[in-house]
């Protein structure tokens, strides 16, 4: 089983800059998209063999996620079920026979910081809700989680650190998560490796591979074995993330 995430960062766009023929040519059985900014009546791609799921934010033209699977998924719930975070599309959790799969857009701090408390709140908030899905099967996590975790995650660490999605406070929840008994599934099988999934738009800093790494398969530690393949797809264009995945077996 194939399962991609990508933060597209605007899904009428991203049609417009050849998404279409990646979402064929990777032929995954589960796509999940992030930063969809659409609702139901903006957009027509309609792939055959897929359902579609759609949580779209209260905002028009913000946030959002949405989700192609080949399967049919036992149950679907759309956000965490906390109306002060459920405004702005930021989760949709798909129930599967072996495991819960939840796509996730992780709120931005904002450059000056302005939501960090917020962030703080949503992220302890968050934890709950995946670790009270797991006392029932595994949850896989996936999408822009909008930290780089560590130094090796970060072209400039020093350079960045204190800033949105750098700063201490956003790292130290990445570390409680993954203490809490998940797996950053990339690092696993690359432990030393350097490779990005987002990049400013500012000085040609894709060209110059300056980069962040802020999206993630995170997996509960019973499945790692697994997880098969974790891959970034840093030559696949569109938007300012590239798309993530990992084959499941």
């Amino acid at each position: 089983m194939r399962i991609i995430s990508w933060n597209v960062a605007g899904f009428r766009a991203v049609l417009k800059k050849g998404f279409e023929k990646f979402f064929h040519k990777i032929d995954a059985d589960i796509f999940c998209i992030n930063e969809s900014k659409v609702n139901l009546d903006q957009f027509d791609f309609n792939p055959r063999g897929y359902k579609m799921y759609l949580n779209p934010a209260k905002k028009k033209g913000y946030s959002g996620i949405l989700v192609y699977s080949k399967i049919e998924p036992l149950s679907v719930k759309y956000g965490m079920g906390i109306e002060e975070h459920d405004q702005e599309g930021r989760m949709i959790t798909l129930e599967y026979e072996d495991f819960y799969l939840v796509s996730v857009y992780v709120p931005n701090v904002k450059r000056d910081l302005s939501r960090l408390d917020y962030r703080m709140i949503w992220e302890d908030d968050f934890k709950k809700y995946v670790k009270k899905l797991e006392k029932k099967k595994p949850v896989i996590i996936c999408g822009d989680m909008n930290v780089a975790h560590e130094e090796i995650d970060i072209k400039n660490a020093k350079a960045n650190r204190g800033n949105a999605g750098f700063t201490d406070e956003e790292r130290d929840k990445m570390t409680k998560l993954l203490k809490s008994g998940f797996i950053d599934t990339y690092r696993y099988y690359n432990p030393d490796k350097e490779l990005y999934t987002w990049w400013s738009y500012l000085g040609h800093a894709r060209e110059k591979d300056i980069g962040w790494r802020i999206d993630y398969f995170l997996v509960s530690k019973s499945i790692i074995k697994k997880v098969k393949n974790a891959v970034i797809y840093t030559d696949v264009m569109g938007s300012d993330h590239c798309p993530i995945g990992i084959d499941y077996d």
